[in-house]
């Protein structure tokens, strides 16, 4: 059974597929940064231990939410490793850089997550859909801070 949510079918098929790259890039930065609180060494560890898994466990709830916005536009979310590498944005890192690049690293995949919500917006908004449109106003926000504070630590 289709949804009847007032958003015509060709426009949340449209939708659910910006929001599958949303959800792959959000995914891809979560591993990237959860992998980044295993392997950080240096004078900050402690410090950015607690941060990246503050950062991971905001991203873990964001994936749900991302994926489960998609399931409510009546189309199937991506879930598997070779679905989010074709979809996402975000490069995995090579080996185990230093503090410094992995930060450096997290900050460029914020961004990266920020200019995907940028693009699907506008998409959103014409389709008067208010429910993804609060979904990527709040991950625009999250991750926005994010990047900043990253970047304060660099300079």
């Amino acid at each position: 059974m289709q949804p009847n949510i007032g958003i015509d079918e060709g426009n949340r098929q449209e939708l659910a597929k910006g929001l599958s790259k949303l959800l792959a890039d959000t995914y891809t930065l979560y591993l990237k940064t959860h992998n980044f609180h295993w392997n950080v060494t240096g004078p900050h560890f402690q410090q950015l231990h607690l941060m990246f898994m503050d950062q991971y466990t905001e991203m873990w709830a964001a994936v749900d939410e991302i994926a489960e916005r998609i399931r409510a536009l009546g189309e199937f979310a991506p879930g598997g490793y070779k679905a989010f590498a074709s979809l996402s944005s975000i490069k995995e890192s090579e080996g185990t850089p230093d503090w410094q690049a992995m930060i450096s690293q997290l900050v460029n995949g914020h961004e990266e997550v920020i200019r995907t919500c940028r693009k699907l917006l506008p998409q959103v908004q014409e389709a008067g859909d208010e429910s993804s449109n609060a979904l990527i106003g709040d991950r625009l926000r999250i991750h926005e801070k994010t990047a900043w504070m990253l970047r304060s630590l660099l300079n």
